[in-house]
């Protein structure tokens, strides 16, 4: 089962169209957004700023602070 963050974190990359996409779309590597998703959390605040406003998600669910 998934966790509220990892969901939340997976749903975004999925509402921006796939790994790639959000990679792009935030200016960041592939990789990276895959590292998101198996840690659950988007580190960079600036980054998750962005996937939130992009994936209009919750930047506090994203950040796993809630």
């Amino acid at each position: 089962m998934f966790s509220k963050t990892q969901s939340t974190v997976r749903l975004a990359v999925d509402r921006l169209g796939g790994a790639t996409k959000t990679a792009h779309a935030v200016g960041v590597s592939n990789a990276t957004i895959h590292n998101w998703i198996n840690k659950q959390i988007v580190p960079d605040i600036d980054k998750a700023r962005l996937l939130a406003k992009l994936a209009d998600l919750d930047l506090h669910d994203l950040r796993g602070t809630r």
